[in-house]
């Protein structure tokens, strides 16, 4: 006699009612949503409230609707279903550089890294600083600044600090503004994010998009480092984007 699997009722009466949510066109009330889910309006309720604490739902005055964890989840799956195509472009950029690959997206008012990269022969930056407080001092995040417009840039060094973190690193935001106007495409730090190690990153360009694509190695190697490859991974990563927008 075959056994089926364990479910948890709780999870499944939830994500029929976010279902049933997606699926009108107009705000669903609590007491359509119980009938449609065959679910007392009691339960209906704390399943309702716990999906609009989480995010998943929002309440109006005439009902229920998607939330902003919906998005996140719309935009995050169809990064998933990009890294099949970007993962290996990424693989072949690191093995031509000899040097560990990186994406990074700017996503809300976010630098991410959201992919990497590496190997026994190319260990990726120990990140011991976040990426976030460390934009400054990284050249994908330094691409991805100069990207923004002025207002988006102002906003974004407004809220972070920029630290000190090597004796290469630039505190000052009116160099830091100097540097992004003189770099068009490519662009590097060298030691200022963690002495003994180099970066090398060209900007992603798709619809919607604000990326990077870099590499990093040991900083004696980024005079003979060659941009074009960087350049050509850059690029089939932007086709990839701009074949899903």
């Amino acid at each position: 006699m075959s056994v089926g699997p364990t479910l948890i009722g709780s999870v499944q009466r939830a994500l029929h009612l976010l279902d049933a949510v997606g699926a009108s066109e107009r705000p669903v009330t609590a007491k359509a949503l119980a009938r449609g889910a065959e679910l007392p309006l009691a339960t209906t309720y704390h399943l309702l409230r716990t999906l609009v604490h989480e995010g998943y739902l929002r309440k109006l005055d005439d009902g229920y609707v998607l939330g902003e964890q919906v998005g996140a989840l719309r935009q995050h799956n169809s990064l998933q279903a990009l890294l099949p195509k970007i993962r290996p472009v990424l693989r072949a950029l690191r093995d031509e550089v000899g040097g560990a690959a990186y994406l990074s997206l700017f996503s809300g008012s976010e630098i991410k890294i959201v992919d990497i990269v590496d190997g026994p022969g190319t260990p990726s930056v120990d990140l011991w600083v976040g990426v976030q407080e460390a934009a400054h001092a990284t050249a994908f995040g330094k691409c991805i600044l100069s990207c923004l417009d002025a207002d988006g840039r102002r906003d974004y060094l407004a809220g972070n600090q920029l630290a000190d973190l090597t004796p290469h690193t630039i505190t000052d935001a009116r160099v830091l503004e100097q540097r992004l106007s003189q770099c068009t495409d490519v662009f590097n730090d060298c030691e200022e994010y963690l002495l003994g190690t180099a970066c090398l990153a060209t900007p992603v360009r798709a619809p919607g998009v604000i990326g990077a694509v870099a590499i990093s190695l040991p900083s004696h190697r980024l005079r003979s480092a060659e941009p074009r490859s960087l350049q050509r991974a850059s690029e089939r990563v932007s086709r990839a984007f701009a074949l899903t927008s």
